[in-house]
């Protein structure tokens, strides 16, 4: 089964999403990543540079439209349509009715199926859900995973059996009032850890530790999209 996926972010999913997950927990599909698109940097890569280029939202949603006309137009076709996004404290109704809508616009892809799911509100949800598998075996924080937990429940009002209910939207920035990425760095900031938290390096790296039925249990929107996803995939065999 080829899937394409149109996954919001950067470097996470450049580097994790497919290989470290996807292709881990469905080893019998072929994923094909339209977006994000990597871009290596020419010359030496500078530290604390991003260069995983990705969209998110409406702004993803504008970059479907462009790069699914340009694979049906020079590609064979796909099974299915994945789009992953970071929900970011947006409605989800709203936010799956757009995606289906920049599907829609490409006649070439009336008849494939699809499917649109979400971290919500960012793919770190899912480390933190399955936190005694990664952060807390990973070398960088094992040392100081337990004050780290602590301080994030008690100071960031995390709840680690329902991580993706962190934060509230703004309306203002249309997004989380607080980003759940920034507030792990933080908490190894706050604990002189071996190396700061990195989305970049960490994310994609425990993802591939990840145990899905830990996951599932805490994460119901991710549950949603998952085991859809699983359904369509085993049905055809």
């Amino acid at each position: 089964m080829v899937i394409w996926l149109f996954a919001g972010g950067g470097e996470s999913e450049v580097h994790g999403l497919v290989p470290n997950f996807l292709e881990k927990h469905f080893p019998d599909c072929q994923f094909d990543r339209k977006t994000p698109i990597y871009q290596k940097p020419a010359g030496k890569r500078k530290a604390g540079v991003s260069y995983g280029y990705g969209k998110t939202s409406k702004s993803l949603a504008k970059q479907i439209k462009e790069r699914l006309k340009t694979a049906l137009d020079n590609e064979e076709s796909c099974d299915l349509i994945l789009v992953i996004d970071d929900l970011d404290c947006r409605d989800q109704n709203k936010q799956i009715e757009m995606f289906l809508q920049a599907i829609d616009t490409v006649k070439a892809a009336k008849d494939i199926e699809r499917i649109i799911g979400f971290a919500a509100p960012e793919i770190e949800s899912w480390l933190i859900a399955d936190w005694n598998n990664t952060i807390a075996k990973h070398v960088d924080f094992r040392n100081n995973h337990q004050a780290m937990r602590w301080w994030l429940s008690q100071n960031k009002n995390i709840a680690f059996d329902a991580p993706e209910s962190f934060s509230a939207y703004d309306p203002d920035r249309d997004c989380c009032k607080e980003k759940l990425s920034e507030t792990l760095i933080e908490s190894t900031e706050q604990y002189n850890c071996k190396e700061i938290f990195s989305k970049g390096v960490h994310t994609p790296l425990l993802l591939k530790e990840i145990k899905i039925e830990t996951l599932r249990n805490k994460c119901s929107i991710f549950r949603e999209w998952y085991d859809d996803l699983s359904l369509r995939i085993y049905s055809k065999k």
